[in-house]
């Protein structure tokens, strides 16, 4: 390190010694009139470039000074590493070398970055091909590449910067790296602590020494940033229960001689802990004293809790944001009786003035169009400013299934007092996604299917599908297309165009298929925020192409109806959803009812299927959510309900733990049938992944699943039903949501088919 810098103390020496003697050599011309100015020495750069930064023209009477600022100038251009001023009789000459040029910037030997974000971060700062070479700017930019390596814990990391000059005055760049072993932390303190045991403490922290799935989290990594995040937590688990007055002293963080090893010691201070003795409201309340009285969550007799109090303060602040008063002040003074450990919150309140909403902006939305975000804003420019407006449209955006991040700023307007901006800020995530499905049988070894997904086709908010079955038994092609605004007031459109193929579930085989085809549109009308109505209608043919191993109930429709039929079923639909989110909700309601009628064809019949999921936080790690789904069909003008419009249950999806689409009736050849009627309940407990701290988008969960098929003549009695218990795995993967599960049956039949562990990419129970 000492070499590096007393070669860079010489090295700016020496152009400080070369502009001394420029100058030097500038100033031992005799004054002259200059009647013509020449420049030598230029190859890349213009010599506009070159006469439009001197300070002297042609006609100007050279001195001293003028030729001094010349040269400053030119050196200031940052082009030359050599500027030198001559006479030839009255002709002013510029002799200039030019600075080499970057030909290339490479890297070896960094692994811990991806070699193109490194090349665009040089871009951003100026290293990069054509631009002149900058010694000064590579030294900050290998500066740069060792501060980054700090930042994820390699701070043994060395960058060694390796310039070579080719042909034309260039030069390539390579920035060699040595990123050595991370270091680890090996110890965790906590110094302090009475009421609470150390390892409580400590395993609140998402850094810690590591375990079997450190691989994968990197919890055993330093980040000072990720240590800020885990004293606010530590701070937060004693403010929530009692300790007022807690506070964190000191945060020492020592590294080992040899750069691998880091300890962390924190020192706390407790303090009592207090009871709220009493709340009591001072300030404007707007005549609704009442109003405010019912929002408050902070509980006389109880200990102190700091959620409470910010969850009062923050709902103060929204029930004012409902009335138009943007920039309410909300305080909750604490009033502290250390004697007797008690405190008193006096809530003072001033909703200071009205504002409406002058400009709603959106940023960070590089694919998405602005139009796709702003039309599910329910806030609207040059109105008065509404919380609950604002609320319900960020959280519109959210459920687009678009972004990872969606949030509003609220900006004042400079000079303008009663008004504000309103930014929303975005943060695009891939919305086009791959979905795999396998699964192991005894009766088909292995199934595959999969899917294309983009559900905001170039940026327009519109979603395009095709999925694909290649599973022995049950072949698939679908294509979808959904415009959520196919008109400016919100009602969606959906295009289906499918082709199905079925056979027996068999292991000896069978050559007899199902064929359906069809086509359907669907539109969708939203009634209210979160409920929206379905119809639509379609044209269906299914052909029944007789071989080995058919079933007998198949023969007998086929042989009565013929084996051909045609339907133009209407369907009509409904749907609520307040969940959280799309992807990986922890709270919230959905609800779906689609109905199919068909009113004229070859088949007549009618078709319900009901869906309902519920998610339940019991805290800030652990959910649990519910979901129940019930089918019902029914043949009308005096014919069957058609064999090939069934419902199926079993596997993923339904009951978990046996073979895909096989429980209920069969055939005499023992082939699944389905059937009309359908019942599937399913309950899971939710939890963050063991080391994977509370990281969302890794999560176990435990299930129970029971559900079953009825043929039409059945009773629907829940001793028929099947049963499974089992755990499972979910991971927001970069292709999309996958869940794994390994089922147990529990309540099982003779001649059930089971299929214990099944996993599939995009789907939810």
């Amino acid at each position: 390190m000492k070499k590096h810098i007393n070669r860079l103390g010489v090295r700016t020496a020496s152009a400080v010694a070369a502009m001394i003697f420029a100058a030097n050599a500038a100033w031992a011309l005799e004054p002259f009139k200059v009647q013509d100015i020449r420049v030598e020495g230029l190859q890349r750069v213009e010599p506009g470039t070159v006469f439009a930064s001197m300070p002297l023209r042609v006609g100007d009477d050279y001195n001293d000074e003028k030729g001094a600022a010349a040269i400053r100038a030119l050196f200031g251009l940052g082009l030359f590493k050599d500027v030198r001023l001559e006479a030839s009789g009255n002709v002013l000459v510029v002799v200039v070398e030019e600075r080499p040029t970057v030909a290339d910037v490479d890297f070896a030997g960094a692994r811990e970055f991806d070699k193109d974000a490194l090349k665009k971060a040089m871009r951003e700062v100026g290293l990069t091909e054509g631009r002149p070479y900058d010694k000064a700017l590579t030294d900050r930019a290998e500066q740069e590449l060792k501060r980054q390596y700090i930042n994820k814990s390699l701070y043994g990391a060395e960058v060694v910067t390796t310039v070579t000059p080719i042909e034309r005055n260039r030069v390539n760049l390579t920035f060699t790296v040595t990123e050595g072993e991370p270091a680890r932390i090996k110890e965790v303190r906590i110094v302090g602590n009475k009421a609470f045991n150390e390892s409580t403490l400590k395993g609140l922290f998402d850094q810690d020494t590591g375990g079997w799935l450190s691989w994968y989290t990197k919890s055993d990594r330093y980040s000072r940033t990720k240590l800020n995040a885990d004293l606010e937590t530590l701070r937060s688990y004693y403010l929530q229960r009692g300790y007022l007055e807690f506070r964190v002293d000191s945060t020492q963080v020592a590294i080992s001689p040899d750069k691998q090893d880091i300890s962390i010691t924190v020192n706390v201070t407790e303090g009592e802990r207090y009871v709220v003795s009493g709340v009591k409201l001072e300030g404007n309340y707007l005549d609704r004293d009442d109003e405010f009285k019912s929002l408050v969550t902070i509980r006389p007799g109880e200990p102190y809790n700091a959620d409470q109090v910010t969850e009062t303060t923050k709902a103060f602040s929204e029930y004012f944001a409902r009335f138009g008063f943007a920039f309410a002040r909300v305080e909750a003074v604490p009033e502290i009786d250390r004697e007797n450990n008690r405190v008193n919150f006096v809530l003072q309140a001033e909703p200071a003035r009205r504002a409406y909403v002058r400009r709603i902006n959106v940023s960070g939305n590089n694919r998405t169009r602005d139009e796709v975000i702003r039309r599910e804003f329910r806030q609207y420019e040059a109105s008065w400013y509404d919380g609950d407006k604002i609320r319900l449209s960020r959280d519109r955006v959210d459920r687009l299934g678009f972004f990872t991040e969606v949030n509003v700023e609220t900006q004042e307007v400079p000079g303008s007092p009663d008004q504000v901006d309103l930014v929303i800020n975005v943060a695009e995530k891939p919305t086009g996604s791959l979905q795999l499905g396998v699964g192991f049988s005894s009766a088909e070894k292995a199934s595959l299917s999969f899917g294309i997904k983009q559900e905001n086709i170039f940026g327009s908010g519109n979603y395009l599908g095709i999925d694909v079955n290649t599973s022995k038994y049950r072949r698939t092609l679908v294509f979808s297309t959904t415009n959520p605004y196919f008109t400016p007031e919100g009602i969606s459109r959906t295009l289906d165009v499918y082709y199905r193929t079925d056979k027996p579930y068999e292991d000896q085989g069978g050559n007899y298929q199902l064929v359906t085809t069809g086509t359907s549109v669907r539109f969708g009308v939203p009634f209210s925020e979160t409920d929206t109505v379905f119809f639509g209608g379609g044209l269906e043919q299914t052909r029944i192409k007789p071989g080995t191993n058919i079933p007998a109930t198949y023969l007998f429709y086929a042989d009565k109806f013929g084996y051909s039929s045609t339907s133009i079923p209407l369907t009509v639909g409904w749907s609520r959803d307040d969940r959280d989110s799309a992807l990986a909700p922890n709270s919230g309601r959905y609800q779906r009812l689609n109905s199919e009628w068909s009113v004229a064809g070859d088949a007549r019949y009618v078709r319900a299927n009901y869906q309902y999921q519920q998610y339940i936080p019991l805290n800030k790690r652990f959910t649990i959510a519910f979901n129940g789904e019930a089918g019902y069909g029914k043949g009308l003008n005096g014919r069957p309900f058609p064999v090939f419009k069934n419902f199926y249950s079993g596997g993923l999806g339904s009951v978990r733990g046996f073979d895909q689409g096989t429980l209920g009736p069969r055939d005499v050849t023992g082939a699944s049938l389905g059937g009309p009627k359908k019942i599937t309940l399913n309950t899971e407990l939710i939890a963050p992944f063991p080391g994977a701290g509370n990281d969302r988008t890794l999560r176990i969960f435990t299930f129970l699943d029971v559900g079953n098929v009825y043929g039409e003549n059945d009773k629907v009695t829940f001793s028929d039903m099947r049963a499974s218990v089992g755990l499972g795995l979910s991971w927001i993967s970069p292709l999309g949501p996958l869940r794994l599960a390994f089922a147990q049956p529990v309540r099982k039949f003779a001649g059930d088919r089971i299929q214990k562990l099944q996993f599939q990419i995009g789907t939810s129970f």
